[in-house]
């Protein structure tokens, strides 16, 4: 399969097919294609994946496209303002995103859910607490809000981020979730209850604009209802 990403505000990845090659991605995600791709719904695993989908932030069936009969093309347009990146996942090198970051992937790759090992916290700490493990096999297409920043982090090296700024991370940083210090702080900071920590080693990629954060700037300019 070759890709290539066009587009800097709305990208759009467009992928070449050799005949008999699959894609998998959610309702929805495909922008346009050649008349040989085949479709295909499917649970892709079985209703205990497809629910573990449904938890992570994707639909519980996936779309499934083939190259029939030689060569095919097929390209998946981003949703939202912001940047599509790709990622190769082989056994030991699992990524971590964001709740409905899944773009499309190859059909090797593999959707499922992640939940911070500290629960407790995670219950209390919105966007951190479930994200998405991609492993497997495969290339697969990351769709991230706003601009992206990334940072390589050494071992035991930390960064704090504002809960939703995580766009993703390898499988090999871990993550927890922190209540702001200081009840006058929480009350009138302005940045919320909680914070993630990220703790290295491995790399993070950090997003500057958040969908939750433009829909609460929004919801703000719309009238309610008496």
């Amino acid at each position: 399969m070759k890709y290539q990403i066009y587009g800097d505000t709305l990208p759009v990845v467009i992928c070449e097919l050799e005949g008999g090659e699959k894609m998998i991605t959610e309702g929805g995600g495909m922008a346009w294609m050649s008349p040989n791709m085949k479709m295909e719904t499917s649970s892709n695993g079985g209703v205990g994946k497809a629910f573990g989908r449904m938890f992570s932030g994707e639909a519980m069936f996936q779309n499934n496209y083939t190259a029939m009969g030689g060569p095919g093309m097929i390209a998946f347009a981003s949703s939202f303002p912001g940047s599509i990146r790709a990622f190769e996942i082989t056994p030991g090198n699992e990524m971590i995103f964001q709740k409905s970051a899944f773009l499309a992937g190859e059909a090797g790759v593999d959707v499922s859910v992640f939940f911070n090992k500290k629960l407790g916290a995670g219950l209390f700490g919105g966007e951190g607490f479930i994200m998405q493990k991609f492993s497997g096999n495969g290339i697969v297409f990351a769709e991230f809000d706003g601009h992206v920043v990334e940072y390589e982090l050494q071992a035991g090296q930390q960064i704090v981020v504002d809960t939703g700024h995580l766009a993703g991370m390898t499988a090999s940083c871990q993550m927890e979730i922190k209540s702001v210090p200081g009840v006058k702080n929480m009350l009138f900071g302005g940045e919320g209850f909680f914070n993630t920590v990220v703790s290295g080693p491995g790399r993070i990629w950090l997003q500057t604009m958040p969908i939750s954060n433009v829909a609460g700037v929004i919801r703000k300019y719309i009238p309610t209802s008496n």
